[in-house]
């Protein structure tokens, strides 16, 4: 069973379009510079699912931080 979901964001190097946004249609894209973050809540599945998407999509992982800890504090 995968635990309670996090806020989790996830920065790739570019901006992202239409296109390669809606491989990620749970997430929230915001430009930050020349890089995309994506933000939302995601249990371990979907993370994982996101971070796999990301390499099939051939896009440049930056970063991957936890913004809430799965019981909310």
């Amino acid at each position: 069973m995968d635990p309670t979901p996090a806020q989790y964001a996830i920065r790739v190097r570019g901006r992202l379009g239409a296109t390669m946004l809606s491989a990620f249609p749970t997430l929230e894209p915001r430009p930050h510079g020349t890089d995309t973050i994506l933000t939302g809540l995601l249990d371990r599945s979907a993370l994982y699912g996101a971070l796999a998407e990301i390499e099939a999509l051939g896009l440049d992982l930056v970063e991957v931080r936890q913004l809430t800890s799965p019981d909310g504090s």
